[in-house]
């Protein structure tokens, strides 16, 4: 019997993965948690196969949680969240997660891959395999300063180069400046295409 903790910061999220992961004969839900904090303390008191990690909650998030379950060697940590941004996948790999998979997982596959978890097996959804192979063969050159990054966020809101400049203090021809950074870095052409690849790597919140 496995014996698994489901870490997700909403009670309905918990409830269905429980749902899932109880009904099969050989994996036993042992705990639950709402925050990554509770995780870590659940974690090292139950001592769970597996824990079923979601990424995005507040206070300790689930990449910080990851690192120190790992570290303490209280659990092999499964991901198992909504989102499959490039700097989310690499930061909880990165951490020390043993496999990263969507909620829309089906839950035979689930209950297969929280199996494969436990043997120390890497498992990841069909998408973010592709995407750790594509950064793999495709680094990025340089990644965005937080000042391309914060024009780009006001280009994302609509902001014409003259609008951005008055927002953030600066000259049009700044702005101009950091756009074109931003571009070559990216490895795009214009501005909706580099708004649409940082938020595609996660360096941009979603809209």
């Amino acid at each position: 019997m496995l014996r698994l903790l489901v870490v997700d910061d909403h009670p309905v999220v918990r409830e269905g993965l429980r749902a899932m992961l109880d009904a099969e004969p050989d994996l036993e839900v042992v705990g639950e948690a709402g925050s990554g904090a509770e995780a870590v303390t659940l974690a090292a008191a139950l001592r769970p196969d597996v824990v079923l990690m979601d990424l995005r909650m507040p206070g300790l998030d689930g990449v910080a949680a990851t690192a120190r379950i790992t570290a303490a060697g209280t659990g092999r940590v499964l991901v198992v969240t909504t989102y499959d941004t490039d700097t989310d996948i690499l930061r909880a790999v990165e951490a020390g997660a043993t496999g990263y998979l969507l909620k829309d997982t089906p839950r035979r596959q689930l209950a297969d891959a929280v199996r494969a978890a436990a043997r120390g097996e890497t498992v990841l959804a069909p998408p973010v395999a592709r995407k750790l192979v594509s950064r793999v063969r495709f680094p990025a050159v340089e990644a965005p300063t937080r000042r391309e990054l914060e024009v780009l966020a006001e280009v994302a809101r609509g902001l014409s180069n003259a609008e951005v400049g008055r927002a953030l203090h600066i000259s049009e021809a700044t702005v101009k400046t950091h756009l074109v950074r931003v571009f070559e870095k990216l490895g795009v052409g214009d501005r909706t295409a580099a708004v649409t690849r940082a938020i595609s790597q996660g360096l941009l919140p979603p809209p």
